[in-house]
């Protein structure tokens, strides 16, 4: 929701202008070990918190982008964070289907949350809290949309109603209307003191995969699997405006702090960013390598944090746009181009898993010494029960197996994502170059 007029006020209250800060602000966000799904940044202004693929949540200090501290609880990615609105909490949401309460105080690593809160039966994508800071809105792909005190932290409903996954969740300002938007290309108003449905806003025809919802201007902003923009008005459900074009899908969406400007994210890595009041494309620009996944105007509205397939959070100057400098990129000696089996470890392994000896905050446990290897032993790592403790060692044929069949069906239960590769070709081009890359 767009902030009302205390939170405006309580902004412009911080002091300096845009202009100034801009010449401050950090050129990427740095830390996590896979890519960030989703950021927030602190009502005051002062903090920005990150959810990566790694698992791991990170606050950081603003405009210095120094890391503040970094919270393990979740066991799979972490999805969205989302700050309660005096700043002294956290709450995150992930592939596990937990909802983790932390208090924002401390410094250093961190793996014991306020409250872990347990209901949903599937991955959790999106987290809102209303601006009293007593509830929390989750969107679940198990179908249904989640209501949770946060004083005390505690379970309270269920609401069903979606046919499918649920992506994106949005709480008005007093907490007692609720917008939902899911797979079954629908957005929906529920009356929360009541605990239903009120009626359906928005049937796309495609999946839905992220609103915002101002209701000072009336107006509901959506992206979908189809690449549509759309600015919908609440009271008639009517097109305000609409955008269309070929990158697809949308899987980001941010407004600012003012709300002036929406800005989309897609699956190429191009934002596009929208005037409100004109119904204008007045930016459209390559922002990060792959899908961008999260987005979120920074304070003051100077910058856009962006979020890609990369570990780093880019962070956009605006008006003017300027470019941050390019994340390093891998290299190999010579210029060589990369061999079938580099190449799918690029595609399948590189996200989780180093070659190095540290596991460097990655979602999975570092590769080196990988052949001949018992399962679960690399020290530190935080193993799920599967694989803690399994008669396992790690072979040319084991490896085969694991991608051959699936980690699912090769060692049920481990938390290792589904990467299954049918052509055997390709698997053994693999293992081959594992061989030599891990010793």
């Amino acid at each position: 929701m767009r902030l009302g007029a205390a939170g405006l006020i309580a902004a412009a209250a911080l002091g300096c202008t845009a202009g100034a800060w801009a010449a401050e602000l950090p050129e990427h966000l740095t830390g996590h070990g896979g890519p960030v799904k989703g950021i927030t940044v602190a009502p005051a202004g002062d903090r920005v918190a990150t959810a990566s693929f790694d698992y791991s949540v990170i606050v950081r200090s603003w405009p210095s982008g120094v890391e503040q501290s970094i919270l393990y609880g979740h066991d799979a990615a972490a999805n969205a964070v989302a700050f309660t609105p005096d700043g002294r909490h956290l709450v995150t949401v992930g592939d596990d289907g937990l909802v983790l309460v932390w208090p924002t105080g401390g410094s250093g690593e961190r793996r014991e949350p306020l409250a872990r809160l347990t209901g949903h039966q599937g991955k959790i994508l999106q987290v809102a809290v209303s601006m009293d800071g007593g509830l929390a809105a989750t969107a679940s792909w198990d179908g249904k949309v989640g209501l949770w005190s946060l004083n005390p932290p505690a379970p309270l409903a269920m609401l069903e109603g979606h046919q499918g996954p649920v992506n994106a969740v949005v709480l008005s300002d007093d907490g007692t209307r609720l917008y939902s938007a899911g797979y079954d290309g629908t957005v929906r108003l529920w009356n929360v003191p009541e605990r239903r449905e009120v009626r359906t806003l928005v049937r796309h025809g495609f999946g839905i995969n992220v609103i915002a919802v101002d209701e000072v201007a009336g107006q509901l902003t959506y992206g979908a699997l189809d690449g549509g923009m759309r600015v919908v008005d609440l009271a008639s459900g009517e097109v305000r405006t609409g955008f269309e074009h070929d990158r697809t899908p949308i899987l980001a969406l941010a407004e600012s702090h003012d709300g002036r400007r929406i800005a989309f994210g897609d699956g190429h890595g191009v934002v596009t960013v929208v005037d409100t009041a004109l119904g204008q494309v007045t930016q459209d620009f390559p922002a990060a390598r792959g899908p961008i996944w999260a987005l979120a105007f920074g304070p003051r509205d100077e910058s856009l944090l962006v979020g890609g397939l990369g570990s780093s959070v880019a962070v956009w100057p605006l008006d003017p746009l300027r470019r941050p400098s390019d994340v390093a990129t891998r290299t190999r000696a010579g210029g060589a181009p990369m061999t079938n089996g580099e190449r799918q470890f690029e595609r399948k392994c590189r996200i989780c898993h180093t070659l190095s000896r540290d596991t460097a905050r990655r979602a999975g446990p570092t590769l080196h010494g990988l052949m001949g290897r018992r399962a679960g032993t690399v020290d530190g790592y935080p193993y799920s029960g599967a694989l803690t403790g399994i008669d396992l060692v790690w072979t040319a044929e084991t490896v085969d197996q694991l991608f051959e069949q699936g980690p699912e069906n090769f060692v049920p239960g481990t938390k290792m994502p589904l990467q299954k590769m049918t052509n055997a070709r390709d698997r053994a081009d693999l293992i081959e170059y594992l061989k030599s890359a891990t010793r």
